[in-house]
């Protein structure tokens, strides 16, 4: 059986400090609160938050390991995904989590502070009205990727110091290859299956477009 809870994250990343297991077993607790409040997560997902949310998010670590000093640019973020497990993974990593609506902005300050997460910015936001540069943009389906791209390309620093060249990582499920074909630039795929194992993946994948 699949482990459930933060246990699923200590499962597929077991080199976690202590403060990082803190960090993960008081999400459950805090996006429960919160979500009670102000709603960023399904009533019925809630439940599911590990897995569907918090590990969903970690994806993109399996990937690419971000380097200290590095900035990512988090657009759409909702309640903080895949910004804030991400934020706890590489504490030296400066993310950027906006959203255009302000509550949900709330509800990730609110979570930020109460993890201490000091390497986590939010804001109300849109990404286009965005001046600076990043390493990375990351982001959850929030639209198709022809749409996001032009949001975002130019959000993009030219010079690269990762094993993967700048860009985006996009979480994405089902079905990508028209799509993608929309915007006529060389992508790569990345099946989430090979890296976890819940039924929850079976379709989800990682888009990676190097800018």
């Amino acid at each position: 059986m699949s482990p459930t809870g933060a246990s699923a994250i200590y499962h597929y990343f077991p080199g976690l400090n202590p403060r990082q297991c803190e960090q993960f077993e008081k999400l459950g607790p805090l996006y429960k609160e919160w979500n009670d409040k102000i709603n960023v997560i399904s009533r019925k997902d809630i439940d599911n938050l590990y897995i569907n949310h918090v590990l969903h998010s970690l994806g993109i670590a399996k990937v690419i390991s971000f380097l200290p000093g590095a900035e990512v640019l988090d657009v759409g973020t909702g309640g903080g995904f895949p910004g804030i497990p991400l934020a706890i993974l590489f504490p030296e990593t400066h993310f950027h989590l906006v959203d255009s609506i302000g509550k949900k902005i709330t509800v990730v300050n609110e979570v930020s502070k109460a993890l201490g997460l000091a390497n986590v910015t939010a804001e109300q936001i849109r990404a286009e009205q965005l001046k600076h540069k990043y390493d990375f943009v990351v982001s959850r389906a929030v639209t198709q990727m022809k749409e996001f791209y032009g949001w975002v390309h130019n959000k993009i620093k030219r010079d690269s110091a990762h094993a993967l060249d700048n860009g985006i990582l996009y979480l994405k499920g089902g079905d990508l290859d028209e799509e993608m074909s929309q915007l006529k630039r060389p992508y790569q795929l990345y099946d989430l299956t090979d890296y976890f194992s819940e039924e929850f993946f079976q379709t989800k994948k990682i888009v990676y477009l190097p800018i």
